[in-house]
């Protein structure tokens, strides 16, 4: 307990600290590179001025950013929240330390040079890597790289929101999928470390503060449930092209650096005419949940507009997350939502600012996979029931349907196209990472097509086999023989019978334990998925053992306590 307590505070205090560090950075990058609306009013008696870094800058930005991922960065790429996952689930270290500076860095750059990403993605890594710390001590606290892991996301989290329930509650809904003590405990300090942190000793204000006296009328739950369905269709529609972008720009754009810059160039020619793209987008977030900020023109635009690049800017490389332009969008098409009832169908309604919130969070929830987080971010933010449980209905009705049409989160659909799959629960990815080739049974009886049947027979009498495999020459299977089964046969190759059931060197156990349904036998044999050459073969007893096993170090993770 008091190794899982350390930890958690020094992680957690660590965490912060940085997450402040990388705030304060993009924002000193922003007001000098002119990204920022307070430094352009400042400089809007030199309108060309303006306009020449509103072009320059996230172009110039994306060069650099695709130039170091290229020749500074192992990893070729950013890091996110996806590679997270991988790491904790998989009790796996992070990519290297120089990976993730180097990700940190470039995102720090993307958001100071006004790249429509968000800030809370390289915020989770950040507060990753110094849990991943954690991976060179030897303290015997089983599992404690992963929950010190959760500790660091947890506090970023906490730190960014001002809300420290929610810190803990996207580490255990996103990141580590379970609710153990062992990792609830820990994790709590640290989110409440990086609470202490960010609110008590720097005394810095939450990203935004919403301020809503709540539902007037009962039928705007109704309202807010379509509310919840209509951002779940731009959720979907918003991944869905993200994840498109990707394949399509690459095949047309081979260097990574002008992919970036392409994306850069296309953020400023858009701001020349709509400022709001931008970077993060904070002031018009907030300026959105006050009534009649915006007009029914102006959100359309920005809702396509800030859907549209953001997708561009994280498909081409960009450093950055989807979280912050979500909730953007999500706030967005809230405002619409408010508008079409209230000034054109003329319902009474409550203000913009509650469709605003259930909207952003609406759309935010589907696309992180956090619906208790965004919940909670929402009260947090608000110390309002009724704010907070129209927010729930959204949030409800909108992940009902992104869940259903597209999956738990873009998070999980990323890992899905690497080949890690949770769309089944994280025990059947976690099976599914383990191959047959590695349970290999090394008394399997083989025997060459010419060899007669008796020797063969005699040999498996002394190993306790029933079957052997036959091979040919070149090592590659040709059946099964058994002794007994066939009569007056001069060789073995005679007798064989083509194996019930082969597996190759790419099956892993989940699908082996499904493919096991009907077979009888002693072994299944596995063969090269390249060459077709025999590798070995794999008992029933022994898959069976491998899945036992690791269901077992499955549920004692869920379920442990201190």
């Amino acid at each position: 307990m008091l190794v899982l307590t350390g930890v958690a505070l020094v992680v957690g205090g660590a965490a912060s600290l940085a997450a402040i560090a990388l705030v304060e950075l993009v924002s000193l990058l922003n007001t000098g590179l002119l990204v920022a609306p307070k430094a352009r009013v400042q400089w809007e008696s030199l309108p060309l001025l303006v306009a020449t870094t509103t072009v320059l800058v996230p172009t110039l930005g994306g060069l650099m950013v695709g130039l170091a991922h290229r020749h500074l960065s192992p990893a070729g790429r950013p890091l996110g929240p996806p590679d997270v996952i991988e790491a904790v689930q998989f009790h796996k270290p992070l990519p290297g330390l120089r990976d993730g500076v180097i990700s940190t860095a470039t995102a720090a750059l993307s958001l100071g040079a006004g790249a429509s990403v968000g800030q809370y993605g390289p915020m989770v890594y950040l507060g990753a890597i110094f849990g991943g710390f954690a991976r060179r001590l030897r303290l015997g606290v089983p599992n404690l790289a992963s929950i010190a892991i959760g500790c660091g996301v947890a506090a970023a989290i906490s730190t960014a929101f001002n809300a420290p329930i929610a810190g803990v509650l996207f580490a255990h809904e996103v990141v580590l999928r379970h609710y153990a003590t062992r990792a609830f405990a820990p994790v709590t300090v640290a989110s409440v470390s990086g609470y202490f942190v960010a609110n008590v000793i720097f005394e810095r204000p939450a990203l935004f503060r919403i301020e809503s006296p709540g539902i007037a009328h009962g039928y705007e739950f109704v309202f807010v449930a379509a509310l919840g369905l209509l951002v779940a269709v731009g959720a979907i529609l918003f991944m869905r092209l993200l994840l498109s972008i990707g394949p399509t720009l690459a095949r047309w754009i081979t260097r990574p650096e002008l992919r970036t810059a392409m994306a850069g160039l296309a953020v400023g020619l858009t701001a020349l005419a709509l400022p709001d793209v931008l970077g993060i987008g904070t002031s018009t977030l907030r300026f959105a949940t006050i009534d009649g900020a915006f007009g029914l023109t102006e959100v359309i635009v920005l809702i396509v507009a800030k859907t549209v690049l953001t997708a561009l800017c994280i498909a081409a490389g960009f450093s950055g997350g989807a979280f912050s332009p979500s909730l953007l969008i999500g706030s967005l098409i809230g405002v619409f939502f408010w508008i079409m009832a209230s000034s054109i169908a003329g319902v009474p309604s409550s203000g913009a600012a509650i469709y605003a919130i259930c909207g952003m969070m609406g759309f935010a929830s589907a696309v992180i996979g956090a619906p208790l987080t965004c919940i909670l971010i929402v009260f947090e933010l608000t110390r309002n029931y009724d704010v907070t449980i129209a927010a729930m209905v959204a949030v409800v009705f909108s992940n009902l349907l992104s869940h259903r049409a597209f999956g738990r989160s873009l998070f999980d659909v990323q890992l899905a196209r690497r080949g890690i799959d949770f769309s089944l629960g994280r025990d059947r990815a976690r099976l599914a990472a383990l191959k047959v080739v590695d349970h290999l049974q090394p008394e399997a009886v083989t025997a060459n097509a010419d060899d007669a049947p008796e020797h063969v027979a005699n040999r498996l009498r002394e190993q306790g086999w029933r079957e052997a495999f036959v091979l040919d020459r070149d090592g590659k299977l040709l059946g099964v023989f058994t002794p007994g089964i066939h009569c007056d046969i001069g060789s073995v190759r005679s007798g064989a019978v083509p194996a019930r059931l082969v597996f190759d060197d790419t099956t892993n156990l989940a699908e082996a334990m499904e493919r096991l349904r009907s077979f009888v036998g002693d072994a299944v044999p596995v063969v090269s998925g390249e060459s077709g050459k025999y590798l070995g073969a794999v008992s029933e007893a022994d898959l069976v053992s491998a899945w036992l096993d690791e269901s077992a170090r499955l549920r004692k993770e869920e379920n442990a306590s201190i």
